[in-house]
């Protein structure tokens, strides 16, 4: 197992360099020091091809722009705050609005938006780059002064752990997660609708029209929803039910998993034979079926269009400030936060 780097851009008189996570079975993780972004993510298919199943871009200055967050960790709080504003112990705090009025993935200029430090780790058993960020007291609008780590590691499981690790010195809000865009295909050879995903979770959130929580756990059963034994992610594309429609045809919804380090999700692709499992520590998942992918541009080589990539964002539930039945995502003054999420890439039996 190695670690390797290169420089990718520059940005406000600082390096951004790109880090090359490989394993001993070819695996191969590259991120960068720039929103902790996730560029690539080398597997083997059932036949042994090694390609990417990410969404990214070939160069810095697309990374800059990223309207669709491809491979980004989000914060302060990933998704959307109502009316950019909440309130803690009495005081209210207004954020940037930079979503139709709401804040969505922590502000203009969020945790995807910021230049980390790096430190690479080596040892016998992982290799990985940890990413280490101060996020001001008022940025973008947030109290306190927080520590962030974010620790990407590859381990010989052909397993991707991110460690989340953070404390602030006032009370505040934290939900992070990482916005990756999985396309199981590889070097997005067709999109992701084929593909199958298995969720084990009874309830998802009702969105309102707003794209926001409303409040109110849906059950699953006999919905589009249902997950728990394998789906296909087109039958909730081409669904009448009023949520997939509301969400742009497809999914952008919050799921409560029953389990934890369970093989709680598991997408995989039947053609490639490639499967992902995640585990994780968070209360629940966005899935993001890539229903608002932009039609103009090309990502590295391919046409951009709707439904190329999906996303499995393990975090807390979003807007749980507004929603006292939803855990918490207060970080107290002195409290450590820490979180793990588990990315086992895998292959079906031929």
């Amino acid at each position: 197992m190695k670690v390797s780097y290169e420089n990718f851009g520059q940005m406000e008189n600082k390096t951004i360099h790109s880090y090359t996570l490989v394993n001993d079975h070819g695996v191969e993780i590259t991120a960068m020091n720039y929103g902790c972004i996730i560029t690539k993510i080398i597997t083997p298919d059932k036949v042994g091809n090694y390609e990417n199943i990410v969404l990214g871009y070939d160069s810095f200055a697309e990374y800059e722009k990223n309207p669709s967050f491809f491979g980004a960790v989000c914060g302060r709080v990933a998704g959307r705050i109502k009316g950019g504003v909440f309130e803690l112990d009495g005081q209210e705090y207004s954020l940037v609005k930079n979503d139709n009025g709401n804040h969505l993935h922590g502000g203009s200029k969020g945790f995807d938006k910021v230049v980390w430090d790096a430190e690479i780790i080596e040892n016998d058993h992982e290799v990985g780059v940890q990413f280490s960020y101060v996020s001001p007291d008022g940025e973008e609008g947030y109290p306190g002064n927080l520590t962030i780590k974010v620790a990407y590691m590859l381990n010989n499981e052909n397993e991707l752990s991110i460690h989340y690790s953070s404390h602030t010195d006032q009370k505040t809000l934290l939900n992070v997660t990482n916005h990756s865009y999985f396309n199981l295909s590889g070097d997005l050879k067709r999109d992701i609708l084929s593909h199958s995903l298995k969720i084990k979770s009874d309830r998802f959130l009702e969105l309102g029209e707003d794209l926001l929580p409303t409040g109110i756990f849906k059950d699953v059963e006999n919905t589009p929803f249902d997950f728990r034994e394998e789906r296909i992610i087109e039958t909730g594309v081409v669904s009448g039910h009023p949520q997939n429609l509301l969400a742009g045809n497809g999914y952008d919804h919050p799921f409560l998993l029953n389990k934890n380090h369970d093989n709680e999700i598991v997408l995989k692709d039947p053609e490639s034979g490639r499967t992902l499992t995640i585990e994780t520590d968070e209360v629940g998942v966005v899935l993001y079926s890539g229903n608002s992918l932009s039609t103009d541009g090309v990502i590295r080589g391919t046409q951009s269009r709707k439904h190329l990539g999906i996303c499995l964002e393990t975090q807390g539930l979003p807007d749980a400030i507004h929603h006292p039945n939803f855990p918490s995502t207060i970080l107290e003054k002195g409290q450590q936060y820490n979180s793990i999420t588990k990315y086992r890439f895998g292959v079906t039996e031929l």
